[in-house]
């Protein structure tokens, strides 16, 4: 049996052969679409190159790329479970060329990897052109395929466009027969929809530009775009239908079997398929650095965990299950993902917490959908307002509880479900708006194209010469930049570092040299701002204008501000010494998920559930400095990225690495300073800015450890000046506590802790006299007598010099006094009253202290008030109307 493992491997080694670059799949959350939420096909890591806005050293590629359809416009996460093929994460198998080979040769590689290599049955194949499309009907009559199995179809199931207008060209899709035991028709017939003829493989001929009045061009240079679902591919392969009959889906069903103590194949085969799949798209997505949240795709991951966890809820599952799925998945997949089995412990830990915390809401929330029900006529949709509630109350999605209304036969009116969540649509909208790409984009890569990408100086020196290029305001180029407006400038190189990697701009100076305007024009200086990377490799400079004006061919003179950049590397070198501290010290989970490096402070973001406990953070504060006072250099290498992997340098998933890459190493653990790669303390890759001695960070101080987001936890610090500064100004606080406690520096926590005792004890002195006042009644006067109300023994009493808190044990004091009956006191508290009541526990089958607390707060100026029916409190305005409201209890005694 061919294993979905062998299947990729065999893919992926056959168009290795035929010249094509096996380029690793990109990361689920793409970098260069605005418009998706996940990566979910091949070609979405392809798109600059074929558009023509970026080339590569290669013009033919293959990949194994991991896709996922949960959210937006490709949703797949309701069929999920109760089809044979849907799937929330996919593996899509392809091939491209980028204008070099085409039609014949994409169609020949399909036929011969499917039938040779593959070893899938020819007789069982069936194709689709577009009807128009002769050229490639031609070339699979040539290939073999008979007449009667190459199908014209006329709609756009078979022509591909990149959007309303761009690139686009017919397709050709390979079909396989499972057989007539299956009900359903090949494509085009009206029983398509059947499961008999399943599509395999879709290739894209991208050979025209569509424009916006609706015309076509052909394209200079013709490109392929394919698609192969793995998972169906393996299915057919493997003698089944069902792709959840596969080996891998087939291990994790039985993992989740076997941890529930069920059968895979029996009532809850559904819930299994669910979990598994489920288990896939979770896993991979945080590893890519998505963690689940209350919006974006943050909040899609939730959804899709929730959606498991519940289906383990109805398998009986006692305890947390997807956690312990984990390892089975790793076994599975994490030779061809290795980010899995990096990110495997952070992964079982979040989906622990995550399904700990749910389990905590569910169980109340299917009892509400239950009582929702219970109200309805049979049949009947659930109203939106309910679901909603559901949703906003109890966290569950509106997919949730559309799944558990699935299984009794019923729906949610969606429309008003709509409604009540207009407002969170729009912002999670907003936030799956994609990587945030800039939308003038194509500005800056026509720029990149006319002059190539902006050389960067700033590793060497924060000083050098340079030409403007190009000035661009509201997403266009104009001719010069005066005093009116700051705008975006381009300069053909430049030291200015640009925002990335968690590192802040830098800023400085654009000085006009001498002689480059004519004479009467006055010499110009600007300030910058802001340098943000555009385009291709463009550093785009936010220029304001404080003399003169700037015109693009103008040579200049570029010079970074000194102090901040100094500030800023050595926060940014602090923050790489800080996440190996951390590794150390919690574990390998670690692992970075932001950052801020700016020239006030350094902020570090990383993957833990738990809050640090002071000795942690003292260990990691003590190593960090450890190896600033070792001032071993800071070295930096260009190399692979698979030689830096190879080093150990760690790599921040979801960031996009070229050709070469920056290895960052600081620190020696024999502490010598010098020493081999497998002596170094940190390694990563990082194309920032860094001190050049340890050294120079100066000195290290964490100020806080707080919680970022859900399995995020966030470190902020300082280093070199504002480190000392902030010392001092603690050591002066200090001094000034020990001065007024006159007492030495080192006394002082004792001192205090002393003061905090005698002050908790004469509180307690304080509140029991106000106690022994109140019973005595008060200075000069008699203790209040219970009165008879309604046969009821009654003690009311209004109370000056006590608190709403020494109410109770006063109540309690009166209840035993009297034996039985009913006590109300008032406190005037000066700026507002406090009410408690007390009934004995013999009356309060008949009388509830709850009833006089809330009669009385009433005339108080009050409302509300609660408790038992033998101890009730309330708060009010005054005791002004105390008379009134001790008549007032009165009348809840004579009923």
């Amino acid at each position: 049996m061919q294993t979905l493992n062998d299947i990729r491997s065999t893919f992926l080694s056959y168009f290795d052969k035929q010249g094509h670059a096996v380029v690793p799949s990109s990361p689920l959350v793409p970098r260069n679409d605005p418009t998706l939420m996940f990566a979910n096909s091949g070609m979405v890591q392809f798109k600059n190159l074929f558009t023509g806005v970026e080339t590569r050293d290669y013009k033919r590629a293959t990949t194994a790329q991991k896709c996922v359809r949960a959210g937006g416009k490709h949703n797949d996460l309701d069929n999920v479970g109760y089809t044979a093929r849907h799937h929330t994460f996919f593996e899509m198998l392809g091939n491209f060329s980028f204008g070099d080979y085409f039609k014949a040769d994409a169609i020949r590689f399909a036929w011969e990897l499917i039938t040779r290599d593959l070893g899938i049955d020819k007789n069982r194949l069936y194709v689709t052109v577009y009807h128009t499309d002769e050229e490639a009907a031609e070339i699979w009559k040539k290939i073999g395929v008979p007449q009667d199995r190459i199908i014209r179809i006329a709609t756009n199931d078979n022509f591909w466009m990149m959007g309303p207008t761009g690139p686009c060209g017919p397709c050709t899709e390979i079909f396989y027969d499972h057989g007539d035991h299956i009900w359903g028709g090949p494509p085009g017939s009206p029983e398509e929809d059947g499961d008999r003829f399943v599509e395999i493989w879709n290739l894209v001929f991208m050979q025209y530009e569509q424009f916006e009045d609706g015309t076509r061009r052909d394209l200079a240079a013709q490109s392929i775009d394919t698609g192969m679902g793995i998972e169906r591919v393996a299915a057919l392969l493997q003698g089944t239908n069902d792709n959840y009959a596969t080996d891998l889906m087939r291990n994790l069903i039985e993992a989740s079997a076997d941890a529930t103590s069920t059968d895979p194949d029996g009532p809850g085969k559904t819930h299994h398929r669910v979990i598994a799949d489920h288990l896939r798209s979770t896993s991979f997505l945080m590893a890519d650095g998505v963690m689940p949240s209350n919006d974006g795709r943050g909040y899609v991951l939730r959804r899709i965990m929730r959606r498991a966890m519940r289906h383990a809820h109805l398998l009986g599952a006692k305890d947390p299950l997807m956690h312990q799925l984990v390892p089975a998945l790793v076994r599975q997949m994490g030779a061809a993902y290795p980010e899995l089995g990096q990110a495997q412990s952070m992964i079982e830990q979040t989906l622990l917490q995550e399904e700990t915390r749910f389990r905590q809401t569910l169980d109340r929330g299917l009892k509400l959908l239950d009582d929702e029900l219970a109200g309805l006529a049979e049949g009947a949709d659930l109203p939106g307002a309910a679901a909603f509630k559901l949703y906003d109350t109890y966290g569950f999605p509106l997919d949730l509880t559309q799944d558990a209304l699935r299984e009794k036969g019923r729906a949610v009116d969606t429309d008003g479900f709509d409604a009540a969540m207009a407002e969170q649509k729009a912002k999670a909208r907003a936030a799956w708006a994609g990587s945030g790409e800039a939308a003038d984009a194509s500005i800056w890569f026509d720029l990149a194209d006319k002059h190539g990408a902006t050389d960067f100086l700033g590793y060497d020196t924060e000083i050098a010469e340079g030409v403007v290029l190009a000035i661009v305001e509201d997403g266009k180029e104009i001719d010069a930049l005066t005093s009116d407006s700051p705008a975006w400038v381009i300069f053909n190189q430049t030291p200015f570092y640009a925002e990335s990697g968690g590192q802040v701009a830098d800023h400085g100076y654009v000085r006009v040299l001498e002689g480059t305007h004519e004479a009467s024009e006055t010499r110009f200086l600007g300030q910058v701002s802001d340098v943000q990377k555009r385009g291709d490799g463009l550093f785009a400079h936010y220029v304001s204008a404080e003399a003169g004006t700037l015109k693009a061919g103008d040579a200049i003179q570029l010079e970074v501000m000194h102090a901040r950049r100094t500030s800023i590397r050595a926060n940014h070198s602090a923050t790489h010494l800080l996440h190996e501290a951390l590794r150390e010290a919690l574990g390998d989970h670690v692992a970075q998920r932001g950052s801020l490096n700016a020239e006030d402070r350094l902020r570090f973001d990383f993957s833990h559930t738990q809050a640090l406990s002071q000795e942690e953070l003292d260990r990691v504060e003590t190593d960090v400095n450890r190896y600033i006072r070792q001032n071993a250099p800071v070295d930096t290498r260009i190399m692979t990225p698979d030689d830096a992997r190879a080093l150990g340098a760690q790599a921040l998933f979801g960031e996009k690495y070229g050709d070469e890459v920056r290895v960052v190493s600081m620190g020696r653990k024999d502490g010598s300073g010098k020493g081999t790669d497998g002596d170094t303390y940190s390694l990563e890759l990082c194309g920032g800015t860094h001190v050049r001695q340890a050294g120079d960070i100066g000195a290290f101080v964490t100020l806080s450890d707080s919680a970022s987001s859900a399995g995020v936890r966030r470190i902020e610090a300082l280093t070199g000046a504002a480190a000392m500064s902030y010392l001092r100004t603690q050591d002066h606080r200090l001094a000034e506590v020990a001065l007024d406690l006159k007492a030495q520096p080192a006394d002082v926590p004792d001192r205090v802790r002393g003061l905090l005792e005698e002050r908790r004890s004469l509180a307690n002195e304080v509140a029991q006299l106000r106690r022994e006042l109140a019973m005595s009644g008060g200075s000069g006067t008699a203790a209040p007598e219970a009165r008879d109300v309604a046969g009821i023994p009654f003690i009311a009493q209004v109370l000056s010099g006590v608190t709403g808190k020494d109410l109770p044990a006063l109540v309690d004091q009166f209840k035993d006094k009297i034996g039985s009956g009913a006590v109300l006191l008032i406190a005037d508290t000066g700026d507002k009253a406090a009410v408690a009541a007390g009934v004995t526990q013999d009356l309060t089958d008949k009388l509830s202290a709850v009833d006089i607390v809330k009669s009385v707060v009433v005339e108080l100026g009050g409302k509300g008030g609660g408790g038992r029916p033998d101890m009730a409190q309330g708060g009010a305005r005054d005791v002004a109307n105390a008379d009134a409201a001790i008549a007032a209890a009165e009348q809840v005694l004579k009923g």
